[in-house]
């Protein structure tokens, strides 16, 4: 039978980050702030970002990104104070999730196409392809019909975010595509391997159960 899963980075994270992030919440949530509002106003951001990643600005980009980071857990803490916590609102921040992570390697993607280097357009679709497989294996394991709770993996959503982080200030900071490169092929590598290893759990555990 499949071991329990220990805490994941980001599940010790939420938890030391969780009191200030509650206490911001709540104050937005004064202001009639509405949680959607928070998420939307996050991908927007990335949006802004991924444009001038397309451009080759890669430390504007990346501040930009940086910026972007608190709102994707921000939202749920204006949703909790506001006692509007409800089940669309987690189908949003999902969804615009996915347009995010879409954003930022269709921005790399193009830029890599613009200097013809299409090895590292396709790198850029594959870490895309893998990191929504990541997230969509764990939804579709987490449905009521499979009940299996998929968090293994190392390239979860914060360490991605943390790679695509690294690489573009890098990137910025050198003045080198350099960075990029690796961390594209880290996170295509990285992202398409946790999708199997998160496959794999689930169906262990599903035969375990007889299921």
């Amino acid at each position: 039978m499949p071991e329990a899963q220990p805490a994941t980075i980001t599940d010790r994270l939420r938890e030391r980050t969780q009191v200030p992030l509650d206490r911001l919440g709540a104050w937005l949530a004064r202001l009639g702030v509405h949680a959607d509002q928070v998420t939307i106003i996050g991908l927007l951001l990335v949006g802004l970002a991924a444009l001038l990643l397309a451009q080759g600005a890669f430390l504007a980009g990346a501040l930009l990104l940086l910026c972007s980071l608190p709102l994707d857990a921000l939202d749920g803490a204006v949703a909790r104070a506001a006692g509007r916590g409800n089940r669309f609102g987690m189908v949003l921040d999902s969804t615009l999730d996915r347009y995010a992570d879409g954003f930022i390697f269709a921005a790399f993607g193009y830029y890599f196409a613009g200097q013809g280097r299409l090895d590292m357009l396709v790198a850029a679709l594959a870490a895309l392809v893998g990191s929504f497989l990541v997230s969509y294996i764990r939804a579709r394991a987490e449905d009521a019909k499979v009940a299996v709770k998929a968090t293994v993996g190392l390239f979860s959503r914060l360490e991605r975010v943390v790679v695509l982080l690294v690489m573009t200030f890098a990137a910025g900071f050198l003045q080198s595509a350099a960075p990029l490169e690796i961390g594209l092929l880290l996170l295509a590598t990285g992202t398409n391997f946790t999708a199997l290893q998160r496959l794999r759990y689930v169906h262990r555990t599903l035969k375990d159960r007889g299921g």
